[in-house]
């Protein structure tokens, strides 16, 4: 594998390195999260009413695009239920929602080639595809497919106040997740994202639960780490009902 060296000759490369640039550290997202901000946003469902007004239509990039007629190709005439683990980093919740869900179409979407690199199996009960999940889903609504269930697991919390809008429930492309329909679950070790995601996905039209999250055994590398810290973990469920 090359390895980037600081001149961004090659797209990839350039692209896997502002990715460097801009996410936190791995190490961050282990220790507890801190943030300037006590509770709910003031400003989420102001914003979110602003993505609900507006159409989510944003440039593809040619890798999201290339990971899409890949699903495209590997579901031909399939009839099989739709599982989405958008965010996936290395695979391993998908591994483990692959052997939940037999008679599914498991897809894992993570925008990090070098994350998905890492995963080590091999299978054909599952696809990993480097994309930006936020335009795949664009991708998946234009096409009018749906999804059975869809799973983010410890997304970005983004915990500065200023980066609401960096949040996956206050990026514009959210209310996707409910033209995308089916069940959604995410997991997160901040409460308050915890909180706001459900609020979040209420406003947008599904019906579900906030709970903590007992670990008895871990679906991702971050969930590991936090039930092996001991830190309190929350998990909303819910359905689209609207």
């Amino acid at each position: 594998m090359k390895r980037y060296d600081g001149n961004p000759r090659d797209e990839h490369q350039w692209n896997e390195a502002l990715i460097c640039m801009t996410q936190p550290h791995q190490s961050e997202f282990s220790r507890p999260v801190t943030s300037n901000q006590a509770g709910i946003h003031p400003r989420l469902a102001q914003n979110l009413q602003r993505h609900l007004n507006t159409e989510f239509q944003r440039p593809v990039a040619p890798h999201s695009k290339a990971a899409y007629q890949e699903l495209a190709t590997a579901l031909g005439d399939s009839q099989r239920p739709i599982v989405l683990d958008s965010f996936c980093g290395t695979g391993m919740s998908t591994k483990r929602l692959a052997e939940q869900h037999n008679n599914a179409a498991v897809i894992g979407l993570d925008k990090s080639a070098h994350r998905l690199t890492k995963h080590a199996d091999t299978s054909d009960k599952y696809l990993l595809l480097r994309a930006e999940c936020e335009p795949f889903w664009q991708l998946l609504v234009t096409a009018n497919i749906k999804v059975a269930h869809h799973y983010l697991l410890y997304p970005n919390p983004w915990p500065k106040s200023s980066q609401l809008k960096r949040r996956v429930h206050g990026h514009p492309a959210f209310p996707l997740l409910a033209r995308l329909g089916g069940s959604v679950e995410m997991r997160s070790n901040w409460q308050i994202f915890a909180e706001e995601f459900a609020l979040a996905s209420k406003i947008i039209g599904f019906t579900g639960k906030l709970d903590r999250l007992e670990i008895s055994e871990p679906w991702t590398l971050f969930e590991k780490k936090y039930s092996e810290r001991a830190q309190d973990l929350w998990c909303f469920r819910g359905i689209f009902s609207s």
